[in-house]
This record gives structure tokens, sequence and C-alpha cells, in this order.
């Protein structure tokens, strides 16, 4: 996150909390027009639903009006994680070991700015992701990661066919005349 990204999550974290919620983090996007700032907030045991996202938006838009931190115009936009998670700081990247993530560096790293595998690991600020098809697990400091999303499952969701062969079809071969 950038030093403005970082100094918002500061000021709105508390007032987020305050309505028993969690603000996971945020996107900033200043620009020469019109800025925009989404925060993505979450709930422990239930959804999220859009009278949070309402509730948030309102106690934020007002806190903003009077701190305000931004100084061009700006859109803001309250939103539940969704099912392609965003990652924001090494403790999320730790709770979803074990699943699928897409990454796009700050920097390169070994000649590459976006990498897809399994989180694996997370040791202190380092982030260990294992891509399917390769050796190792390639090591990745927390701070280089621009942007992290969790790849959602489609197929364990049911809003895919499984693959054949794969999880959920019968592995029972068929004759080529289609008797079984």
């Amino acid at each position: 996150m950038s030093g403005k990204a970082e100094e918002l999550v500061e000021m709105l974290s508390p007032t987020v909390a305050a309505l028993g919620l969690e603000l996971l983090g945020l996107e900033y996007a200043p620009s020469s027009g019109s800025a925009m700032l989404r925060l993505y907030i979450d709930v422990e045991g239930r959804h999220v639903t859009i009278e949070d996202c309402e509730a948030v938006s309102r106690e934020v838009s007002a806190l903003l009006d009077v701190n305000d931190p931004i100084v061009s115009q700006y859109t803001l936009e309250v939103s539940s994680p969704g099912i392609d998670r965003p990652l924001f700081t090494p403790q999320q990247f730790a709770r979803f070991i074990g699943e699928e993530a897409k990454l796009s560096l700050r920097l390169p790293q070994d000649g590459r700015r976006r990498l897809q595998g399994r989180i694996v690991s997370v040791d202190g600020n380092d982030v260990a992701i294992a891509e399917e098809g390769k050796d190792g697990a390639f090591v990745v400091a927390h701070d280089n990661i621009e942007k992290a999303r969790l790849v959602p499952d489609l197929v364990a969701l049911g809003l895919a066919p499984a693959k054949p062969g794969g999880r959920g079809e019968s592995r029972r071969k068929r004759k080529p005349n289609g008797n079984h």
C-alpha cells in the first residue's frame, strides 16, 4: 500500500471497527480529475450486507469530510471482499495458506512481475507461493506485493463444471463404443 493508503487505513479502521466490522484494506487511486477510494470490509461469522456497506459509507464520508485527507474530488466505494478476496497484509496471507492467489509485484523479481500459485507459508514479511508444475516456492517480500487476490475455485463453488478426471467427475473410463 502507498503512504496515503496506509494513512487512510489508520484513520478509518477505528470508525469501521466501531460499527462491528473489519477494514481489510483499501485501494486508493489518485487522479487529476477525481480520485477513487475503495474500502474492503468484512465481518466475523456472517456475510457483509448492503446495510453494512451503507453504514460504513455514511460514517467514513463524515470522517473524511471533517479531516479532509484527500484534496481532490473522489469517489468512495465500500465493498465486501467477494470471492476473489484481495489480500493486504501478511496476516491475511497466513489466514489463507493452502489457497491459490494471484500477485502483481511492485518491482520485478527473477524477471517477473506477476505470479499465481498456492500460498504455502508466511514468515514475518515473506510470503511463499508454490506455482503449479514448478519445484520449490517463490518467496516474495510483502512490501514488494502491489496487489494480491485469492483465485476462487469455481468448481468447488459449483460455478463451473469439473474438468475431465478432476474432482466431482466419475473416473470410470468409457469404452470407445459408448458401452460401460
